[in-house]
């Protein structure tokens, strides 16, 4: 079970957090896009909401609903729901507008500000109708004449009707509303660096140096890699684990004993042409192979590694515009955890593995979606 270290996505530009003093809540307080892999888990989602580098977004609530509108004008309600002040972002359009503008997004600023205009506007009279509905309803409390109490009830009736096919007007553009604002990217700090990810990788040197799919961390992005490293190690030998280091090369013997095939067509891994020897793909083969013709009394067991290596993965059949930046590189940093124990306490270890994982994650503030993918045979 691994966890690597290689970061993910291309969407921070600086590793450092802080708070911004302005008058709205944080929805986000954490920086960093972490494209944690986990090994054999097929929980290699990125998290549902990149941290962005010192960021901050506007999350106090003038509009709740929170839908998607297709290309029928219906509204389908998402997952999820910003809380967005509004009138920050109205108050505040100059900065909004440059945000987008250096965060290169496609959020339409101008349509979102009328959108606000005009739910507000049709709120004001939604109010304003339902203060006449309720004054005629007092006037009917009184003694009147039949005829008198038959004009309230009418005009009471087409002030309901009224209220209601405003209600529907609103939950229409409340939705249309926020699901544009929800477009709108997280504030960034005053002292974060417009540019690109030059700063943190180098992805044109490493395509000249090595080929696609290989890059260059530099400046924060290495100190974050070794601290994660150094971090996850430090965390899970806390919990019994010894750590190591692994050859990065084995023999094609041990990768095929550990399930793989090195000289398959549809192979990940890859050999030294004229050897019997492969780069591995996880360090699981090496540590795998640690004990291999060895009998372990039974009294050792359960042993504990906890290992870190370089990865190194052919990616083949992985081309397209969903693969771009640090996600289904040939080459990439991991920590895995690997117990060897009796089969018959197989499964509570895995779990125990599962946990661990989880609380790193949790560790870092991050949310933990596990999936646990049975593979079939045949």
């Amino acid at each position: 079970m691994g966890l690597p270290s290689c970061l993910g996505s291309s969407t921070f530009q600086t590793l450092k957090l802080t708070t911004i003093p302005i008058p709205f809540k944080p929805l986000v307080s954490r920086t960093l896009t972490l494209n944690l892999l986990l090994y054999r888990h097929n929980c290699s989602q990125r998290p549902p909401f990149p941290f962005q580098a010192r960021a901050r977004a506007p999350s106090a609530p003038d509009v709740q609903a929170s839908p998607v509108a297709n290309s029928n004008d219906k509204v389908v309600k998402p997952q999820w729901k910003a809380a967005i002040n509004f009138k920050w972002i109205r108050d505040n359009k100059a900065v909004v507008a440059n945000n987008i503008k250096n965060r290169n997004s496609n959020a339409n600023l101008e349509l979102i500000l009328e959108l606000y205009e005009r739910v507000s506007n049709l709120q004001k009279e939604v109010e304003r109708l339902r203060g006449e509905r309720n004054i005629v309803a007092s006037k009917m409390k009184g003694k009147m004449e039949p005829s008198e109490r038959q004009k309230l009830i009418e005009e009471g009736k087409n002030l309901k009707e009224g209220v209601m096919n405003l209600e529907e007007d609103l939950l229409r553009l409340t939705d249309e509303l926020q699901q544009e604002a929800q477009c709108i990217p997280n504030m960034t700090h005053p002292d974060v660096p417009i540019g690109g990810e030059d700063y943190l990788f180098d992805f044109d040197a490493a395509a000249e140096v090595s080929g696609s799919k290989f890059y260059y961390l530099k400046n924060e992005a290495v100190m974050l890699e070794m601290a994660l490293i150094n971090w996850t190690l430090s965390e899970v030998m806390k919990r019994g684990f010894t750590p190591l280091t692994t050859p990065e090369i084995v023999r094609s013997s041990v990768v095929e004993k550990c399930g793989f095939q090195p000289r398959g067509s549809n192979t990940q891994v890859y050999s030294i042409e004229g050897s019997d020897q492969c780069l591995i793909g996880t360090a699981e083969i090496p540590v795998g192979g640690i004990h291999m013709d060895s009998i372990l009394a039974e009294s050792l067991l359960p042993l504990k590694y906890v290992a870190f290596s370089h990865c190194f993965r052919t990616e083949a059949g992985a081309a397209g515009t969903a693969t771009r930046g640090l996600y289904r590189v040939h080459q990439f940093s991991k920590v895995e955890m690997f117990i060897i124990c009796q089969p018959e306490d197989s499964n509570s270890y895995h779990e125990e593995l599962i946990g661990i994982e989880e609380d790193l994650f949790s560790s870092l503030g991050l949310h933990f979606k596990f999936r646990l993918i049975s593979m079939s045979r045949g």
